[in-house]
């Protein structure tokens, strides 16, 4: 019995397909071969196309398929990881009305800011555990105030992954996790919020039926099982987004337990049990994928937009001749502290734990006869670090206090420099674990269709294959505080002249 993972990413599109009983996993590819366009009209914006999410899904199956290690008809289930909070709207075709308003979009900043002051600070917070801020929420207010056409053409409101599942199935389907992911769902009331529906002046009927998140949300259309070589019929019986179902692929699931990505965006997850929020809403908190209403998990969740993305951009500027390998191999001949360089990554819109504020990538200390680009890529990398450390820092305010967090070996953690960085700076292990959201997608659909119990006795087994402990914590110690100098003379720039207040203490 096989099982289909498939994470919707904002790069790429990748799948696994995972033996049900070993676990193990028996196919993967992904789509496209290069990485994928965001498409920028004005400064802020980040927008992809829900019609092409839905021909690479569907070419990256058929990918794996063409390898030849299994039978795509014993696949029997299929789950869906998702880029968080992008905004796709359909009409009552199901036919797409604009392209998604992804996840590292800014310009619904203020409708969200304004919203978190007019509803009230408190409510918010108590209520939904989030400012409004640049959700989906606020991202379908932007559609409604400036697109009223396309607005009025709205049928259903759905979260990235609630659309792949409807192109397969034909079924409009959400979770209370998804819905609070859009900053949609009152926590206290334990339903779609009356506040916010009230304010923007949303139809209730734009949501789609609301399901459990391990369950069936439709099954496989003929149409679709036959162009992807599948069985009609097989259920789509999971679907969350990317940073809780990669918390998941690392058995991230009790109170304490903490989860890091380091991909396009940059997380750390961790997990609660009680409502818990910080009060300038610069890290959030959302239903995370084994929540109830009686057995509270909250996952707590730091992003920073400008990580793997700033990565991506130093290769690029360093030529197509150079490599991500070989790149960070020249990275680890420089010295700790890059020679002086100082980098901020926030060059990918407005940064949530830094206020909503859009300060723009930095570098500082660039002497033209001493460094070279491989002095470029360390500081990018420890500058990444250095971030990851910043939010750690407001996490920690907040009670998150790990000391070891868990990952996949992928993306930056594959760069020893970054790793290194990671634990030095933030005095914290990383332990790494075999799988991908594709895996962790593959597996909760296995919960989902009932083929394992529940999520902690199918990930019972999961054991680290390595871990990086911190050391010269002191010399990371001095180099940050150099770092957040800088940082935070850029902010003292921006709220001289915009100031960012909030009332609660």
């Amino acid at each position: 019995m096989l099982l289909l993972g498939i994470d919707l990413g904002t790069s790429s599109i990748k799948v696994s397909v995972v033996d049900a009983q070993s676990q193990e996993c028996v196919g993967t590819a992904s789509y496209p071969e290069t990485e994928s366009d965001i498409i920028s009209l004005h400064p802020g914006w980040a927008e992809q196309s829900p019609d092409q999410w839905w021909v690479y899904v569907q070419q990256a199956i058929l990918k794996c398929n063409a390898a030849g290690k299994y039978n795509p008809k014993d696949i029997s289930a299929i789950g869906i990881a998702y880029q968080m909070h992008g905004l796709v709207v359909v009409d009552k075709e199901q036919q797409v009305l604009r392209n998604s308003i992804i996840w590292c979009d800014s310009r619904a900043v203020e409708i969200g800011n304004k919203a978190f002051h007019e509803i009230g600070e408190e409510t918010c917070l108590s209520q939904l555990l989030n400012s409004p801020g640049n959700f989906t929420a606020s991202k379908l207010a932007w559609v409604k105030e400036n697109e009223p056409a396309v607005y009025d053409k709205i049928d259903k409101v759905m979260l990235p992954g609630d659309f792949i599942a409807m192109k397969m199935t034909g079924d409009c389907t959400t979770t209370m996790s998804a819905l609070s992911e859009g900053i949609f769902w009152n926590f206290k009331e334990n339903k779609i919020s009356d506040d916010i529906i009230n304010y923007f002046g949303f139809d209730k009927s734009v949501f789609p039926t609301i399901h459990p998140l391990f369950a069936p949300h439709g099954y496989l259309q003929d149409i679709v099982a036959a162009q992807l070589s599948l069985t009609a019929g097989i259920p789509v019986s999971y679907k969350a987004g990317d940073q809780p179902n990669n918390a998941l692929s690392l058995n991230v699931l009790k109170p304490g337990e903490v989860a890091t990505t380091a991909g396009t965006s940059g997380v750390i997850y961790g997990v609660c049990d009680e409502l818990n929020y910080d009060l300038q809403s610069r890290i959030n908190s959302f239903a995370h994928v084994n929540h109830e209403r009686n057995k509270k998990r909250i996952g707590v969740l730091l992003c920073i937009n400008g990580t793997g993305i700033f990565n991506r951009w130093m290769k690029n500027i360093a030529g197509a001749n150079h490599t991500y390998h070989g790149l960070n191999e020249a990275a680890s001949n420089i010295p700790v502290g890059s020679e002086g360089i100082i980098a901020l990554p926030f060059g990918n819109g407005a940064e949530r734990m830094l206020n909503n504020l859009i300060i723009g990538s930095h570098f500082h200390n660039i002497d033209f006869n001493i460094h070279t680009t491989a002095h470029m890529v360390r500081a990018v990398q420890e500058g990444i670090a250095f971030s990851f450390r910043y939010g750690l820092d407001i996490m920690r305010e907040n009670g998150i206090n790990p000391t070891v967090v868990r990952a996949g070996k992928a993306n930056l953690f594959l760069s020893d420099v970054f790793t290194q960085s990671f634990a030095n700076v933030s005095n914290t292990a990383v332990e790494f674990y075999e799988g991908d959201g594709s895996f962790g997608a593959a597996i909760g659909a296995g919960i989902g269709a009932g083929i394992y119990k529940n999520a902690e006795t199918a990930l019972q087994n999961r054991k680290p294959v390595g871990i990086v402990g911190p050391a010269a914590v002191k010399q990371y110690d001095e180099l940050y505080e150099q770092w957040k100098e800088r940082l935070n003379d850029q902010l003292n720039k921006i709220n001289q002249t915009n100031p960012v207040s909030f009332s609660l203490s």
